[in-house]
């Protein structure tokens, strides 16, 4: 976050820690933008916003109860747009919850043929005081939705709901708007009413900003329009970890009084030409010991080292810091292909720091070492060939039309139910260069890939295979293979799809709440108080509840829980009565989760809640 130390790096904070409502408040509606993310990581963030907060991923995903229920709370309420083609996959089977995400995730693309690449989170709080006003968040990041542990930055404002509008955030408040026409397969019901209105109260925001900035504006590229760039300035500190020779070029030749710095990565810095790089004072790339923290493990399958953008501009007294999503490349800050969102803070250099101060070795430039050209190799000309040849490959497959279809199919041998799954082209694809493309439901794994590249480009639907109602999903994982290179892609993409039984959903909630022990641990967590995250998190506890219902005498604490929440309105009562509806609408399932005992006790509350409803209604 930046803040009066701006940019440096011992002033951290948690990616979950910055969608945390507010003391008092409550988490009411969120849209959000990232050019990637993976499923878990997305499956983590409803129960950050509407239960309680984690010190990291891995423990909120120990909690599968909890899992469910954040999706249940936020159902509705929040929305994430991410760039088509460049959702996460995984050869392993994904937890069959990551099909909730179905009603969050919309896939869409850059109207300029670009990458979607901005990333942002604009978020609504209400207060627990009916007398407070609602609260917003925006958040300006350089960090993607997934389990990267790279060096990030974040801008983030707090504020409050004006009566007027404020000409300093047409820019998102119209980016906000738009987000709806770019989807691919369509967006869920009810998405273009909720971006709509959280880009009316974000139009309408009185931030309070950071000290020591005394102003913000904004900027987005991509949508029409001439794309923000760095201008002239006193000098120029740039941070990215892309670029390409012509955005340097420009970067180096803008009129300045000293020539700028920049800090990028190896083997970016080691295509770009020895006469641009020395239009720069310096040139850095992060040190490798900054790459993790002391004592840290590291993780294989995580990206890590520099991923933050931001551009440091001295302008007379004061001193500009713009963060954001763009990297000092063509499509970004040239051409206008990507789209991109900035934020641009800016206050007094005495207070903010000068360029030296903040990306020297005082600030962040600490962490970095002088660039060293051939000190890596960079990728042949042949393989860069076969990334390109993938990348329109995967542009193909999620823009061309592909849908699900589900039928009823023979039982399984235990003469359980099971859906068969079929793949359906438009038109033939032509998926030039592309010498292998296996799919499956992200649900299945690997092991249940189907070859689909032949009846593709021939325009025939491959059959998928049959599979129980709760491995039904929209979301595909797709393995593409360059026909000449060794090269490969591993993405997931989500389709429209034909024919999901309804009772899909309940079926999942089955599979979660598969005992009794279950059922009373999730009862706890429907009747937590809002506000209350720690009750949210005892609840989510495995064996939380001791068994929750050990004996008929045991019943008083679940019981008054009950009482309190009829005593508060009952909105939390009628969440079980929604709950105990679904669970009987489950399709095949051979064991009932709710206890004899229990059902008993609902009938009573069941009776007061009608005769409450009907008084209301008088």
């Amino acid at each position: 976050m930046l803040n009066r130390r701006s940019l440096d790096p011992e002033q951290r904070t948690l990616y979950g820690a910055n969608l945390q409502p507010p003391a008092g408040y409550v988490f009411d509606a969120a849209v959000a933008t990232t050019f990637s993310l993976d499923f878990e990581t997305a499956l983590a963030v409803p129960v950050s916003l509407a239960l309680f907060a984690a010190e990291n991923r891995d423990e909120i995903l120990s909690h599968p109860l909890a899992l469910l229920e954040g999706a249940e709370r936020i159902a509705g309420r929040l929305v994430v747009f991410t760039d088509a083609g460049h959702i996460q996959a995984s050869v392993r089977p994904h937890s069959r919850l990551c099909s909730l995400l179905e009603r969050i995730v919309v896939e869409v693309s850059a109207p300029h043929g670009g990458a979607f690449h901005p990333k942002m989170w604009a978020l609504r709080f209400t207060p627990l005081r009916p007398e407070d006003p609602a609260r917003l968040r925006l958040l300006i990041l350089s960090r993607n939705l997934t389990r990267d542990r790279s060096w990030d930055i974040a801008a983030t404002l707090d504020g409050v709901i004006s009566k007027q509008p404020k000409a300093i955030n047409r820019p998102v408040a119209d980016f906000l708007r738009q987000l709806p026409d770019l989807a691919t397969v369509g967006a869920p019901d009810g998405t273009k009413t909720l971006v709509d209105e959280l880009a009316e109260d974000i139009r309408r925001a009185e931030w309070s900003l950071p000290e020591p900035f005394e102003s913000v504006s904004f900027a987005v590229n991509g949508l029409g329009g001439k794309p923000w760039r760095p201008e002239p300035c006193v000098r120029l500190g740039v941070v990215s970890p892309f670029c390409d020779d012509q955005t340097l070029s420009l970067l180096a030749g803008l009129p300045s009084a000293e020539k700028p710095i920049f800090i990028g990565r190896s083997d970016e810095l080691a295509q770009v030409s020895g006469a641009t790089l020395d239009g720069f004072a310096r040139v850095a790339v992060l040190d490798e010991m900054a790459a993790t923290e002391d004592g840290e493990e590291t993780d294989a399958t995580a990206l890590q080292g520099l991923h933050a953008k931001a551009f440091v501009a001295e302008r007379g007294w004061d001193t500009a810091i713009t963060v954001g999503s763009g990297n000092a490349t063509r499509p970004a800050l040239l051409t206008g292909g990507n789209v991109e969102i900035f934020a641009t803070l800016t206050g007094k250099r005495s207070r903010v720091g000068s360029v030296e101060e903040i990306l020297g070795e005082k600030g962040f430039g600490r962490l970095t070492r002088p660039f060293v050209r051939d000190e890596m190799n960079t990728a042949d000309a042949a393989q860069r060939a076969a990334e390109a040849r993938l990348d329109m490959a995967r542009r193909e497959i999620c823009q061309s039309g592909l849908t699900l279809r589900c039928e009823r199919a023979e039982p399984n041998a235990d003469g359980a139910p099971a859906w068969r799954v079929w793949l359906a082209p438009a038109k033939p694809l032509s998926l030039a260069g592309i010498g292998v493309l296996q799919v499956w439901p992200i649900t299945r794994g690997e092991g249940h890939a189907r070859d689909v590249l032949g009846p593709l480009r021939q325009g025939q639907p491959v059959d998928l295979g049959a599979m129980p109602l709760v491995d039904l999903t929209r979301f595909l994982a797709c393995h593409l293979t360059d026909e000449t290179e060794n090269v490969s892609v591993l993405f997931s993409t989500g389709l429209m799809i034909e024919g999901l039984p309804a009772e899909r959903h309940a079926a999942i909630l089955r599979w979660v709440i598969d005992s009794k022990d279950a059922f009373f641990r999730y009862l706890r967590l429907l009747l937590s108080e809002l506000g209350d995250p720690f009750a949210a998190a005892l609840a989510a506890q495995d064996g939380s509840g001791q068994g929750a219902w050990r004996a008929a005498n045991d019943d008083a604490p679940i019981l008054e829980e009950m009482v309190r929440a009829f005593c508060r309105g009952g909105d939390q009562l009628r969440a079980i009565e929604r709950l105990i509806a679904r669970l009987e609408t489950g399709d095949g399932a051979d064991t009932d989760p709710i206890p004899t005992e229990f059902r008993a006790l609902w009938n009573t509350f069941r009776v007061a809640l009608a005769t409450q409803d009907a008084a209301h209604a008088e």
